[in-house]
């Protein structure tokens, strides 16, 4: 009777063998033996302990990261792809042992004991019933017909040891078969339904590929799929990010955030090779000593080109509605309002401008020198209402959420972002508080979008392709806690 249950469990097991299989080809590139680890106070962080050839994270310094919640304790960093932290995907844990049944009700009713017959079986042979009676007088005088009521006599009861061999046979009765769930690998996260809907685009990963997914509750509204875990990451939880009241996210993973002045300049990265400004907006806060603000434009200078990326002033916004504007070498860029649509200058190095939806978000690529996601937000009612921002129906200050990679950078590269990817960068944030803030108005300050006059600027006008950001040696990285147990800071 053992054999059945034998065969349920194998089944079960196949089953998950099977879907571990088709999951595994999805994470299979993300190479945990890349990833080490470091537990500070009970918490797992990780980091790249090698990067690989190839690898989009080479040009970022080497960071730590927190295990995400759903893992706090088991988790790698990707440092082949998306350089963030990420969950190992498992297969469902098995089913429970099924619980043994309840005790039948029935065990004090042994049918082989009734066979064993009791002392009154001799008076069978003399047919008439009135004269074998008197040998035992507790039987009643029909005993050749008690068999069935046995139970009923007190003498069986002498034979209770016999009953306990057979007592395991009620164990036999088959548990219910319940058959296991098997949900296909790439299932979409059910969220609210205000969340952005987003898609895996890279057909290399035939499993995610066009598999839609919803933001995450922390960026409803900007995100993409990481097609390696096939998982929503926020745009702005990447290093080289900048999003919202400037929150940056350097090349060495720490995140900080840099206020600067309303309707002023700042050089973001300056280099050699490359140098950007950003022109920020705002509204004076009465109750604090700076402005919020939000990056409103890029003014970008690479060889002898200048390349202009702005979001308009919005007063109502409509995602339907296309209020990014782009301009190369003075000249206004129309890009069709359909995504995928493609604009290549006819210089070189070529740049490449491609729109990633219908309205307000496109990719921009010089041809060996970098990568910028802009994304046209606004602030929305709810936003001013959590941070008291004030916004009121006039404008609704939209901005650019964007996203840098760089190809190309030298040990000296600078600026606000730049800094934190140069060779000798030590942090100069505080950490360990809620909001920690990088300070540098004045030495970041430039007199106009395209001016390359800050205190810090590197750019001399040519495209630098001696110096690769992949060739930059890093020393080791020490990282510790340092903080009560908030954050890891990590130090060359």
């Amino acid at each position: 009777m053992g054999l059945p249950v034998v065969r349920l469990r194998g089944g079960l097991c196949l089953v998950l063998f099977q879907l571990i299989v088709l999951i595994l080809p999805n994470v299979s590139d993300a190479q945990p033996e890349y990833t080490a680890s470091i537990n500070i106070q009970g918490v797992k962080w990780v980091y790249c302990k090698t990067i690989p050839n190839n690898s989009p994270c080479s040009s970022n310094a080497v960071f730590a990261a927190q295990c995400p919640q759903n893992c706090l304790h088991n988790c790698f960093m990707d440092c082949t792809n998306t350089c963030q932290p990420y969950c190992p995907i498992s297969p469902p844990p098995p089913p429970p042992p099924p619980s043994p049944p309840p005790p039948s009700p029935r065990p004090p009713s042994p049918p082989p004991p009734s066979p064993s017959p009791p002392p009154p079986s001799p008076p069978p042979p003399s047919p008439p019933p009135p004269s074998p009676s008197p040998p035992h007088p507790s039987p009643p005088p029909r005993s050749p017909s008690p068999p069935p009521p046995s139970p009923s006599l007190p003498l069986p009861s002498p034979p209770p040891a016999s009953p306990p061999p057979h007592s395991p046979s009620p164990p036999p009765p088959i548990p219910p078969p319940r058959p296991s769930p098997s949900p296909p690998p790439p299932s979409p996260s059910p969220l609210p339904s205000k969340a952005k809907k987003v898609k895996c685009k890279n057909k290399d990963y035939p499993t995610c590929y066009h598999v839609p997914q919803y933001c995450p509750s922390a960026c409803p509204e900007s995100c993409e799929v990481d097609c390696v875990t096939c998982s929503p990451v926020c745009n702005c939880n990447r290093p080289g990010a900048v999003c919202q009241d400037p929150q940056f996210v350097g090349g060495d993973g720490l995140t900080f955030y840099f206020h600067g002045k309303k309707d002023k300049d700042f050089c973001i990265v300056t280099d050699s090779s490359l140098h950007i400004n950003a022109h920020f907006i705002g509204r004076r806060n009465e109750n604090m000593n700076r402005d919020f603000t939000w990056v409103q434009s890029l003014g970008i200078l690479f060889d002898t080109h200048e390349l202009y990326v702005a979001a308009k002033k919005t007063a109502t916004w409509d995602d339907s509605v296309d209020r990014l504007a782009l301009a190369f070498d003075g000249e206004p860029i129309s890009l069709p309002g359909d995504e995928g649509a493609i604009w290549q200058s006819s210089s070189l190095p070529r740049v490449t401008i491609t729109r990633s939806t219908e309205t307000n978000a496109v990719v921009i690529e010089a041809e060996g020198n970098f990568k910028i996601k802009a994304m046209v937000v606004p602030i929305t009612q709810k936003d001013s209402e959590i941070h008291n921002y004030g916004i009121t129906g006039e404008d609704c200050f939209a901005h650019l959420d964007l996203s840098f990679k760089f190809y190309s950078l030298s040990g000296e590269v600078n600026g606000v972002l730049g800094q934190t990817y140069a060779s000798n960068y030590e942090s100069r944030v505080k950490m360990g508080v809620s909001m920690p803030v990088l300070g540098g108005n004045k030495e970041f300050s430039s007199s106009s979008l395209f001016a390359t006059d800050c205190e810090v600027a590197q750019f001399k006008g040519h495209f630098n392709s001696t110096t690769k950001a992949d060739q930059i040696e890093y020393p080791r990285v020490n990282c510790s806690s340092g903080m009560d147990g908030i954050g890891v800071v990590c130090k060359k």
